[in-house]
C-alpha cells in the first residue's frame, strides 16, 4: 500500500529535530505501515515483509528500476520505532510488531491521486505497472497489487512507491491475481473515457476499487458489444459473471503446472494481452474549447502576450521561486516558463484535455511539471475512511509554494464561479508562502464582458482601486504593470 493511501493521523516527533509534528499512518497493508512525517516518509515493516523486501532489492531488476527512477528510492533505516515517539499500537496492529523494522523512502511531493490525473497519465501509470509485473519474472518476483494508488508522479514521470507489492512468486503458478484489478482500475476507466466521454474524476472518485464490467455494460448499451475491446473487457466478463455462483470457491483454487518455463510463457502472454489492450486505449488527445486559448490570433494580441511573458519571466528571476503553483494553467505556457527557470511546478486546470497536453509536453521535454485536473473553485475533496485516507488537494498544498501564478483566471472565479474577490485572495495567501503573481481584468474587458452575460451591474464596483484595497489585506504590492487598457498584472508579496 502506498504512502498516499489508507491513512490516519497519529502524534509523532521528528527524531532529527525533536519537534512535535503530525504524522499520518497507513492501515490497509498487513506487511507494513507508512508514516508521513514532516519531510520524511518512513515505513514500519514486519520481519517477514522486511525479508521479502531485502530479497527484491537485491535483484538485478530492482537495481535497474531504481536507476531509471521507476520505483521509489528505498533504504533500511537505523531509526528505531521508539525514536519516532510512537508505538506500533498507535499506527495499528502488525504481526510480530516487536520485530518491525524501519524503512525510509524517497519523498514524492506533492502527492496526487488517480482521480486528479489526465487520461494520458493514467495510461502511463498502467504501462509502468505492466513493466513492473513482467520484468521481475526471470528472478521469480511479480506484483501482488495493480492499483494505480501505488503510483505517484514525480513531475511528469510515474513512479511506483509500494515496494511491498513485489513478492516472490510460485514458479509453478500461472495466475497473475491482480489481472482483474488492473482491468477494473486502469483499462475500464480508460475505455469509458475514450469511447463514452466520461471524465476520470467522475469515474475514479466514486469507485476506489475500479469499475465492474457489469456497470460498464449498463452504461454503454448492447450495440457496443460488437466492438472488440468492449466484447473482451466488458461483455464476456459480464456474461460469465452472471453464470458463476458467488459461492463457488473453486474459482479461487490455485492451478499449478509442473513446468516453470510454461508458467512463465503463460504469464508473459497475459501481460502481452493486457499491453495490447492498453495500447488500443491510448488517449487520442482530443481538443476542447480551451485547447487554443493562448493562440495570439484567437483571443489576445502578440504585444499583450509578449508583455505578459516578460513580466512573468522577470518575476521568476527576482523571486528565485523554486516551488510554483500555476492555477488555470491552460496549455502550460507559463508552467513551462517556470520550469525552464528551475522551478518545480504543479500545474492545475479543470480541463482534462489541456492537462493531457501539458503532461505530454512536460514528459517529452523532461520538465519538472506535475499537471493535475483540479478546479480551484471546487478542489479535490478528502475521501476515504473518516475523510483521511486521501487528503484534499488544499490540505496537501497549503503553504507548499513560494510563488502562485493566477494568470487570466481571476475573472473566471469572480464571474463563472461567483467567488468574492477577498475570498480568492485569502485562498491564494494560504497556498503561497511568499509571492502571488496575479492578472487583474477590468469589467470592460471583452473576455470579462462575455462571461458576465448581462449582469454588468454586479461588478460595477470592481476597479483597480478596489482590487488593490483587498489585495493589501493579505499582500504588499511589489510590482504592477499595465498589459492593455483593461488588464493589469501584479507581483504581490505575502504579509
Amino acid at each position: 500500500m502506498n504512502p498516499s493511501y489508507g491513512t490516519r493521523p497519529v502524534p509523532a516527533s521528528d527524531s532529527l529535530t525533536g519537534q512535535s509534528i503530525k504524522a499520518t499512518a497507513t492501515f490497509r497493508d498487513p506487511a507494513g505501515r507508512v508514516l508521513l512525517l514532516k519531510d520524511r516518509v518512513l515505513r514500519l515493516v514486519t520481519s517477514q515483509g522486511a525479508q521479502e523486501l531485502r530479497r527484491f532489492l537485491d535483484t538485478n531488476t530492482a537495481r535497474e528500476l531504481l536507476a531509471r527512477g521507476q520505483i521509489v528510492q528505498t533504504k533500511f533505516s537505523d531509526t528505531e520505532i521508539h525514536e519516532l515517539g510512537l508505538s506500533v499500537s498507535e499506527v495499528g496492529p502488525l504481526p510480530n510488531s516487536s520485530a518491525a523494522l524501519v524503512v525510509e523512502h524517497q519523498r514524492i511531493a506533492p502527492r496526487s491521486f488517480p482521480y486528479e490525473w489526465s487520461p494520458r497519465m493514467l495510461h502511463a501509470a498502467g504501462s509502468l505497472m505492466l513493466d513492473l509485473a513482467e520484468r521481475p519474472l526471470e528472478e521469480n518476483f511479480s506484483l501482488k497489487d495493480a492499483t494505480p494508488y501505488n503510483v505517484l508522479f514525480n513531475g511528469p514521470q510515474p513512479i511506483f512507491v509500494d515496494l511491498l507489492s513485489f513478492e516472490s512468486r510460485d514458479p509453478h503458478d500461472p495466475t497473475w491475481l491482480p489481472f482483474n484489478q488492473f482491468v477494473r482500475t486502469i483499462l475500464l476507466p480508460l475505455l469509458m473515457n475514450k469511447y463514452l466521454g466520461l471524465r476520470l474524476d467522475q469515474l475514479l472518485l466514486a469507485h476506489r476499487e475500479g469499475i465492474e464490467p457489469a456497470e460498464v455494460a449498463q452504461a454503454c448499451g448492447l450495440l457496443r458489444q460488437f466492438h472488440p475491446l468492449f466484447l473482451s473487457l466488458v461483455f464476456f466478463p459480464h456474461w460469465l459473471g452472471k453464470k458463476r455462483s458467488n459461492n463457488n470457491g473453486s474459482i479461487y483454487q490455485q492451478r499449478k503446472l509442473s513446468n516453470p518455463e510454461q508458467v512463465r510463457f503463460i504469464l508473459q502472454r497475459q501481460f502481452r494481452q493486457l499491453r495490447r489492450q492498453l495500447d488500443k486505449l491510448q488517449p487520442s488527445g482530443r481538443d476542447s474549447e480551451w485547447s487554443g486559448y493562448m493562440t495570439a490570433d484567437r483571443h489576445f494580441s502578440e504585444d499583450y502576450l509578449q508583455a505578459k511573458q516578460s513580466f512573468v519571466a522577470e518575476a521568476l528571476e527576482s523571486t528565485a521561486a523554486r516551488k510554483v503553483l500555476d492555477v488555470g494553467c491552460n496549455t502550460g505556457h507559463f508552467s513551462r516558463l517556470a520550469a525552464e527557470h528551475g522551478a518545480s511546478v504543479v500545474a492545475i486546470d479543470q480541463d482534462p484535455a489541456v492537462i493531457d497536453l501539458v503532461w505530454k509536453q512536460a514528459a517529452a521535454n523532461r520538465l519538472d511539471i506535475l499537471p493535475l485536473v483540479v478546479n480551484l473553485a471546487r478542489p479535490t475533496p478528502a475521501v476515504g475512511w473518516r475523510n483521511q485516507e486521501c487528503p484534499s488537494f488544499l490540505d496537501r498544498t497549503r503553504g507548499e509554494f513560494d510563488l502562485v501564478l493566477m494568470l487570466a483566471v481571476l475573472h473566471h472565479l469572480l464571474v463563472s464561479e461567483q467567488v468574492p474577490l477577498p475570498a480568492i485572495l485569502e485562498l491564494a495567501a494560504e497556498l503561497t508562502s511568499k509571492f502571488l503573481l496575479i492578472e487583474f481584468v477590468l469589467p470592460a474587458d471583452p473576455m470579462f464582458h462575455s462571461l458576465v452575460r448581462g449582469r454588468e451591474e454586479l461588478y460595477c464596483e470592481l476597479t483597480r482601486e478596489s482590487f488593490e484595497h483587498f489585495a493589501n489585506e493579505f499582500f504588499t504590492i511589489t510590482r504592477a504593470h499595465c498589459l492593455t487598457d483593461t488588464r493589469w498584472i501584479y507581483l504581490l508579496r505575502k504579509l
